[in-house]
């Protein structure tokens, strides 16, 4: 859906809000919010129907709801006073009242020459599942395309819905889902599975990943890790390399800062959890962009915004430091000299939250390993950095070999 009103456009396909020529930053959920309130703007939308739509039913507390909407209003430069655009109705909800022009895309102008035949990019629609892991757990997993199959270990919260669509992440799945059955899922504790679940650990995340393939009823497939992603996909390729035929590792490591050597490791890794305990949930995201800055540092504005708010809305502040004490306490280094599947390693030479070496020296423990530096510093590849596209051909290559 692609809408003006008053001097504002809300293309709903690429998630922008513009006022003019200007993009208007907005957290996920907000743009989620508005979106709704504009295509539901024929009626009032009670909390109910937010809850949800936007939240997916969980319990949400007066006070996030109306700081939501207040940030809405903020975006559309209104207020709860004035109410411009949206307009509270008393004890029913609220509805959005501008005017609302729907825009349609003229046709291109009819040629002279011979008609040739335009090749359309086939309609991607993510569908999204759950399973139960060993001990109950509900893991959210999402499948989009259609081909040969191609599953995406987790890694640092992600969220499967906002994922799809933003301006991070959803360049890259698109590309993937183009020629593949693309499977990818929310770890527990965060995105849409479970997040009130007692065992936060690496060893529960790897079961999570054994969880979600066995659901999908796959026998054999590549499998894909980014991050701490990776030493999932090589613990389970360890375990299973009957059904691993590809091993894709980027940005990964064996060994978490948590298991380093020095004098100040453990007081780093708690300085780091004291910080996203008390912080994470602020409005203000400066905590967050300590995280943020680490993993996309050459990203734009809206890119920097959007990780911040993701984050926080992916998970609660005691789920995101037991996520990371987990990630912190990964060591996987035993198991690279067992790893028999071809393996790929990619890394970013100059990648600011994982080092370089870390991937390296992953890719030298893994007999037979091919290993291909990327120019970059952003840990997670960005739409506009160069080597966006070598990434794709070096691992769309390397999987159809």
């Amino acid at each position: 859906m692609l809408v003006t009103f008053e001097n504002f456009a809300l293309d709903t396909n690429r998630r922008e809000l513009c006022r003019g020529a200007e993009s208007v930053p907005t957290q996920p959920q907000v743009f989620d919010l508005l979106a709704y309130l504009v295509e539901n703007r024929d009626r009032v939308v009670t909390k109910d129907d937010l809850v949800a739509s936007i939240w997916g039913g969980r319990i949400v507390s007066e006070s996030t709801l109306t700081s939501r909407i207040n940030s809405v209003r903020r975006a559309l430069g209104d207020n709860g006073k004035e109410q411009r655009l949206i307009r509270t109705a008393s004890r029913k909800g609220i509805r959005f009242v501008g005017d609302v022009n729907v825009v349609h895309k003229p046709k291109a102008p009819a040629s002279a020459g011979p008609a040739v035949s335009a090749v359309k990019s086939p309609v991607l629609r993510q569908e999204v599942r759950f399973c139960r892991a060993s001990d109950g757990t509900r893991i959210a997993y999402a499948e989009v395309g259609s081909g040969p199959p191609l599953i995406k270990a987790a890694n640092w919260l992600t969220h499967i819905e906002y994922d799809w669509a933003s301006p991070v992440w959803s360049h890259l799945w698109r590309a993937l889902a183009e020629d593949h059955r693309f499977i990818r899922h929310d770890q527990r504790g965060c995105g849409l599975s479970d997040w009130q679940t007692e065992d936060i650990s690496f060893a529960a995340f790897c079961r999570d990943l054994e969880s979600v393939i066995d659901a999908t009823g796959l026998k054999r497939f590549p499998l894909f890790g980014i991050s701490q992603g990776c030493a999932m996909s090589i613990a389970y390729a360890v375990k299973y390399p009957e059904r691993v035929s590809h091993l894709v590792l980027y940005g990964g490591f064996a060994r978490g800062i948590g298991r380093a050597r020095g004098p100040n490791v453990a007081a780093h890794v708690e300085a780091l959890s004291t910080l996203m305990r008390y912080g994470w949930g602020l409005e203000n995201p400066a905590f967050r962009q300590i995280f943020t800055s680490h993993f996309v540092p050459g990203g734009s504005a809206a890119q920097v915004q959007y990780f911040n708010d993701l984050q926080r809305m992916t998970t609660p502040a005691e789920n995101a430091v037991r996520v990371f004490q987990a990630i912190a306490d990964i060591d996987v280094m035993h198991l690279l000299p067992q790893v028999r599947v071809p393996t790929l390693v990619l890394h970013c030479r100059y990648d600011a939250c994982v080092p370089f070496e870390l991937g390296r020296r992953m890719a030298a423990g893994i007999p037979g390993a091919r290993f291909v530096a990327l120019e970059g510093r952003n840990h997670v590849i960005l739409e506009s950095d160069p080597c966006r596209g070598r990434f794709l051909d070096e691992l769309r290559t390397f999987i159809r070999r």
